[in-house]
């Protein structure tokens, strides 16, 4: 997987366009000067918990003496059934409210729904399949990160632009792409434990 791929499939994972809702609804609560504010930490919070996954995934993996095509099949099934959930959502959304006028301090904002444990298991994977390339995967996990936090902080403009209607094709437009990339990652863990065997 090259860098463009990666970030791609990040960005992908993170699901900024379908989390877009659930910020705001949890965000509207709070005064609208402290929006900003509180958003631009909840996603540098993020930031520093998947850089911190990123480099120490290849030691978790070795402490728990799991194999790199292992992770690759794991990766997949979870990325699938992901894209799953994002193609056919469930009605009634995330309950993720807090209390009127409750700051998110790190839950539920930072942790699940930008580092999530989808995204924290895809930069496992990349750290364990190729630990040599950390500087590709750091480049792209930050320019996912950056659209990410592009689209959250212009989260009212994204939602009068493309609409409730426009959101939910473009999530599960998302879902398709990532039901391929799993699908790519559960075939390439399969290949790889055969040709080991055989």
């Amino acid at each position: 997987m090259d860098t463009w791929s990666a970030a791609v499939m990040l960005f992908l994972i993170m699901d900024p366009l379908g989390n877009l809702p659930i910020f705001m609804s949890v965000l509207k609560m709070i005064e609208p000067k402290r929006r900003r504010v509180v958003l631009i930490r909840e996603l540098l919070f993020a930031l520093v918990i998947l850089y911190v996954f990123l480099f120490s995934g290849q030691a978790v993996l070795d402490f728990l003496n799991v194999k790199q095509e292992t992770v690759s099949i794991a990766g997949g099934i979870i990325l699938f059934l992901i894209a799953l959930k994002m193609i056919f959502p469930k009605a009634g959304g995330s309950p993720l409210g807090l209390a009127a006028g409750e700051e998110p301090y790190i839950v539920p904002l930072a942790i699940p729904l930008i580092a999530g444990p989808s995204t924290l298991a895809a930069l496992i994977l990349l750290s364990n399949q190729s630990p040599d390339r950390m500087g590709d995967w750091s480049l792209a996990l930050g320019a996912s990160w950056l659209v990410s936090a592009t689209i959250l902080l212009f989260s009212g403009t994204f939602h009068r632009v493309l609409g409730e209607r426009g959101l939910t094709a473009m999530e599960r437009l998302m879902g398709m792409i990532l039901v391929m990339i799993a699908i790519q990652m559960f075939l390439d863990g399969v290949g790889t434990y055969f040709s080991q065997v055989g």
